[in-house]
């Protein structure tokens, strides 16, 4: 049985990135991957300017009392003359630094009258001076290819002028959930039968993490059916994800399939509660990942094993976002030969101290306990948790973002 890390990793590393690379406009590329490194084009700001209204002076003319008279009034998006030594020129915020300006002196710290600015307060040397370059340099690394491309980064490559940028083409992923029992939403429903919920909410998944859901098939439990879905997936997606159908049953028989058309499936036994049954094969090249069958165990193990293989199948850098730590909230004291993933809300103590509170039943097919939960609580295997143990924390907002 392998262990919770052994498995994420394995899974992580399980295919590379997509080579397909397209270019979009800045006003389509947020949320999309930056496919190629990029470098500062210009020096920003491109001239030394002020931060502040105020006066530009020399430094070495300041003395205290100094009375300057105002050579010129410069706006943002003016030339400014050069200064004459002994003189100031009013200017405001964004204003290019004349030549021969060094200081600014801000306008609270005067009084102009007559044409001429008294200084009240002794400035500092270069104080409220941008300089040139300060945030940007030419030619200086930008942007690392990897990132994933927020409002604050089209700030920055706009910027520089640009109007596009390069990225890697969105992941396609085909879905294949199994079963005889299941039937499509709004479809009738006999006594023996449940809704597929499994494929909606695995395309839902997918969708949150950046990627594309081509397909969302559903295959009944024979060869054939499996067969033309399997086929279909894969001439079309980099990714398969299918959901059940993978154990030792007589109708498990995704395992033979994929095996008839070039697969060779690892089944795992992964050390970790929701899911423990997880498969991987490759079949021309591409990853096919078998998922159990329970919805809470389909959401925990694509949240925690499969969403870094799809980042790292996206171009990202980042495979592994962040986990916290809070104290768990238990009734009894908690201990389990696999590692759990309890289905949890982060929630704040009256001293403001984080805690994390278990929902009720954490059976695998209580599906309601799925949008209570702002996240899993993990606990080790083997070992007693009791009440307020510190506990790892995997916030679902970034683990399927």
């Amino acid at each position: 049985m392998l262990d919770f890390e052994s498995a994420q990793t394995l899974l992580a590393q399980a295919a590379a990135p997509v080579t397909r690379h397209e270019t979009v406009s800045l006003a389509h590329a947020v949320g999309r991957v930056l496919a190629v490194n990029l470098a500062a084009t210009l020096d920003l700001p491109p001239a030394d300017n002020s931060a502040m209204d105020g006066y530009a002076i020399r430094y070495a003319d300041y003395q205290p009392d100094a009375v300057l008279p105002v050579q010129q009034r410069t706006y943002a998006g003016e030339m400014p003359a050069a200064l004459i030594p002994g003189q100031a020129t009013r200017l405001f915020t964004g204003s290019l630094i004349p030549d021969g300006a060094d200081t600014i002196v801000i306008q609270e710290n005067t009084r102009e009258s007559d044409g001429q600015v008294h200084i009240l307060q002794a400035p500092k040397a270069g104080e409220f001076v941008r300089k040139r370059g300060m945030d940007t340099t030419a030619g200086q690394p930008l942007l690392a290819a990897g990132t994933v491309l927020e409002a604050a980064h089209i700030a920055l490559l706009a910027s520089q002028g640009l109007t596009q940028v390069q990225v890697f083409a969105p992941l396609r992923v085909g879905i294949l959930t199994t079963g005889d029992e299941l039937v499509h939403p709004g479809e009738t429903r006999a006594a023996q039968q449940i809704y597929n919920c499994n494929g909606p909410m695995l395309a839902a998944l997918v969708q949150k993490t950046g990627a594309q859901a081509i397909h969302v098939l559903h295959a009944r439990d024979n060869e054939p059916d499996l067969r033309a879905a399997i086929t279909t997936i894969l001439a079309d997606c980099d990714l398969l994800l299918s959901i059940g159908g993978v154990s030792v049953g007589e109708k498990d028989l995704v395992k033979p399939v994929l095996e008839s058309l070039g697969g060779k499936l690892a089944l795992w036994k992964v050390r970790m509660k929701p899911g423990k049954p997880v498969a991987l094969a490759h079949i021309d090249g591409k990853p096919v990942v078998c998922l159990p069958g329970n919805p809470v165990s389909v959401y925990a193990v694509y949240a925690m094993l499969v969403s870094p293989l799809v980042r790292r199948m996206q171009g990202r850098t980042n495979l592994f976002p962040q986990v916290s730590a809070a104290a768990l909230r238990l009734s009894r004291p908690h201990k389990d030969s696999r590692e759990e993933f309890l289905r949890v809300q982060w929630r704040q103590t009256a001293e403001g101290a984080p805690e994390l509170v278990p929902y009720a039943n954490q059976d695998s097919s209580v599906i309601s306990s799925m949008p209570w939960a702002s996240g899993l609580a993990r606990t080790p295997a083997g070992e007693t948790v009791n009440d307020g143990d510190i506990v790892k924390y995997y916030d679902v907002a970034h683990w399927l973002a």
